[in-house]
């Protein structure tokens, strides 16, 4: 995983190079004899330029590392989804046949938080029912941490990314007000050129955080998912106990 979130840092950094490089040379839309359709990439990329390349960096910064941290949840919590359904049909004729200890191989060989928090729950199955059942919950809590992790980060950047945004703006109108206070008169040229920025940074930083709002909704449905299935699963291993018991 921070493999994945390396390489997506990586390819962001590039990318951002470009930008810089693209910023230094003359801008094919504005020459008269392009055609006016223009790809929409080279739209993007002439936007983030006029925005100030310098400037709109940290708001794609903010766009890449959430993104890498968002990607690399997903296919986190992809791997840790299991059909708890079939694992608690393994478990009970492992137990039923070979006990405590066919049971924990049937976990250990399963991949998963559910499998994880059932493994620690065999471990102190001849402790009593309600020592399995507070292990269970302990364990549980941990795993359900690890789940969340990350997800603070992507809504750091939630915050961060409008705020940039808004930054721009604020930093675009002083541009503008500087221009006048320098021409010493009011003038349309003047003045669109430092709006056109303010509204061009606040854009894509509202882009940047309602892409990443997006992936963080999707991250904490896809969580809630899997904990209740957990704790689903949990009940159920409990049962599986109280009746080997009796």
């Amino acid at each position: 995983m921070k493999k994945i979130f390396m390489f997506l840092a990586v390819i962001g950094l590039i990318t951002i190079s470009a930008q810089y490089a693209a910023a230094q040379t003359p801008d094919p839309a504005s020459d008269p004899t392009v055609q006016q359709e223009t790809p929409i990439h080279q739209q993007l990329k002439t936007k983030f330029i006029e925005g100030g390349a310098g400037f709109m960096s940290t708001v794609l910064m903010c766009l890449i590392f959430g993104l890498a941290i968002a990607i690399e949840r997903i296919i986190y919590l992809n791997m840790a989804n299991t059909n708890t359904e079939k694992l608690l049909k393994k478990i009970k004729e492992a137990y039923s046949t070979g006990g405590a200890e066919a049971a924990k191989d049937v976990c250990r060989n399963t991949r998963g938080p559910v499998a994880s928090i059932f493994y620690q729950g065999l471990l102190r199955e001849k402790e009593g029912i309600e020592i399995v059942e507070k292990s269970v919950v302990s364990y549980g809590s941990v795993q359900m941490s690890q789940l969340e992790n990350g997800l603070s980060w992507i809504q750091l950047f939630i915050s961060i990314a409008p705020m940039l945004g808004f930054m721009g703006t604020v930093i675009g109108m002083i541009g503008a007000f500087d221009a006048i206070e320098a021409a010493g008169d009011i003038s349309p040229n003047l003045v669109a050129g430092g709006i056109k920025v303010a509204l061009i940074t606040t854009v894509f930083g509202l882009i940047t955080a309602i892409i990443l709002q997006i992936f963080y909704n999707y991250l904490v449905a896809k969580i809630d998912a899997i904990v209740v299935s957990m704790e689903d699963a949990s009940i159920s291993l409990i049962d599986i106990l109280v009746k080997a018991k009796k």
